[in-house]
């Protein structure tokens, strides 16, 4: 896996921040089926102690990311393609739902501020660079959710964005040209008050970027064959 830094304090729980470090890990292929996870191996690369560890491994025990086996540990489960692209669906789903709702919600103000947030993001993504586009990307889908007054809903979305690697998306081929173009559908539907426009054109966006994962992953070797 090789040395991790301590995960930087967040506001979660301590245990819930190594979960989501082994999530990444597992996702972008740093730790791969059939390896085992050593709890204090996993704490001495972390710099944190053995309890939250085992509290996060249990998190992703009951995940499916991994499987406890009595007196030999924690075992990483393969991950497929199946895997990342029923995860994007149903964020495809729950992102579209958001946007269609925000399509009503959102005040004058609030579109003029998106479509300001996407010109600096297009420029951002002809200069290169990824840091921004992923700050001023995560600001729109952040604002869009919000709006919708759907704060269950959107707590949803969010639990299921925990196990794709956001950090990771800048080395996706693709997809600072797709932040850049499939942003422009979504807020002229918001803009037009389309809640079904915005919903279509939201699903649309969140599946192309699942895709784009999914090449990626594929082509660095991580994604497995599912179980005959």
């Amino acid at each position: 896996m090789g040395t991790r830094r301590r995960p930087a304090v967040d506001g979660r729980q301590l245990s819930e921040q190594v979960a989501g470090h082994v999530r990444e890990a597992i996702m972008i292929g740093e730790l791969r089926a059939p390896a085992y996870i050593r709890t204090e191996h996993l704490a001495a690369e972390l710099g944190v102690s053995a309890t939250p560890v085992r509290e996060a491994l249990m998190i992703l025990h009951s995940e499916g990311a991994v499987r406890w086996e009595p007196r030999r540990g924690f075992r990483v489960l393969p991950l497929t393609e199946r895997d990342v692209a029923d995860l994007f669906d149903v964020q495809a789903h729950l992102a579209g739902e958001l946007a269609a709702r925000a399509a009503a919600a959102l005040r004058e103000e609030d579109l003029d501020r998106l479509e300001d947030l996407q010109a600096r993001l297009e420029r951002a993504a002809r200069d290169g660079d990824t840091e921004l586009v992923d700050r001023l990307n995560h600001e729109i889908h952040r604002t869009i959710n919000r709006s919708s007054g759907s704060h269950r809903l959107t707590a949803l979305l969010t639990s299921t964005v925990h196990y794709v690697p956001l950090r990771f998306f800048g080395t996706v081929e693709g997809w600072t040209e797709a932040s850049a173009r499939d942003h422009a559908p979504v807020l002229a539907a918001l803009r037009a008050r389309d809640a079904e426009a915005a919903r279509a054109a939201m699903s649309a966006h969140i599946r192309h970027v699942g895709r784009l994962l999914i090449d990626h992953l594929r082509a660095r070797g991580v994604l497995e064959e599912p179980p005959r």
